[in-house]
């Protein structure tokens, strides 16, 4: 996206201030994939990406990784209450190669409760990989709810809403280079608006 794209984007009514600049996410980036690099020399590294925000952030982190690896690629949609995620999960999009015996590195945009990549964990470990990590852009361990172990984390986070770099807020926003901050009176209204229409 050129620089002009990017600052129309910006003027939205509902875009907050940069929580994370794209430098500083190029940067991170660079850091975990050097990192994956020394724990994975002379292992069968495979990168799940869960779709679709985790695509974006899969694609810059593979190719700061000097290790022969292979990628794939799975979709769920978990059920909530209210808006609150209750970990009940369907996959509506499997992996189409075997985990059989290879180290697995799940790669994730944002985790905050924990109970969704909990059934992932469960569901993907019962297809006998040789080892299973999770690497997350953003840890929001704040909403934690589920004990699960991230080896790998881009950056910690509060309660904020945020887009960009893959996240998104109604389907937009994915392609901002830099992480912002919803503004919180503008999704306030959203989600008001989507208990309303949900009681009648």
């Amino acid at each position: 996206m050129s620089e002009q794209n990017e600052k129309e984007l910006e003027k939205s009514e509902i875009l907050g201030k940069v929580l994370f600049s794209g430098s500083d996410i190029i940067k991170r980036v660079s850091e975990l994939g050097r990192e994956i690099t020394g724990n994975y020399k002379g292992k069968d590294l495979l990168m799940v990406s869960i779709l679709r925000g985790g695509v974006i952030f899969l694609s810059d982190l593979i190719k700061e990784i000097d290790l022969p690896l292979s990628i794939d690629f799975m979709s769920i949609s978990s059920y909530g209450i209210n808006g609150a995620s209750t970990g009940v999960v369907r996959i509506t999009k499997d992996l189409d190669e075997s985990i059989e015996g290879k180290d697995v590195l799940i790669v994730e945009d944002i985790i905050d409760t924990g109970l969704t990549i909990s059934y992932l964990l469960r569901n993907l470990r019962s297809r006998f990989p040789k080892s299973l990590e999770i690497c997350t852009l953003l840890d929001r361990d704040i909403r934690r709810i589920s004990d699960i172990s991230i080896k790998y984390i881009g950056f910690k986070i509060g309660e904020s809403y945020i887009v960009g770099y893959g996240l998104d807020y109604k389907q937009r926003f994915r392609n901002l280079k830099s992480i912002y901050e919803l503004k919180p009176d503008m999704v306030t209204k959203d989600i008001e608006s989507l208990k309303s229409s949900s009681s009648i």
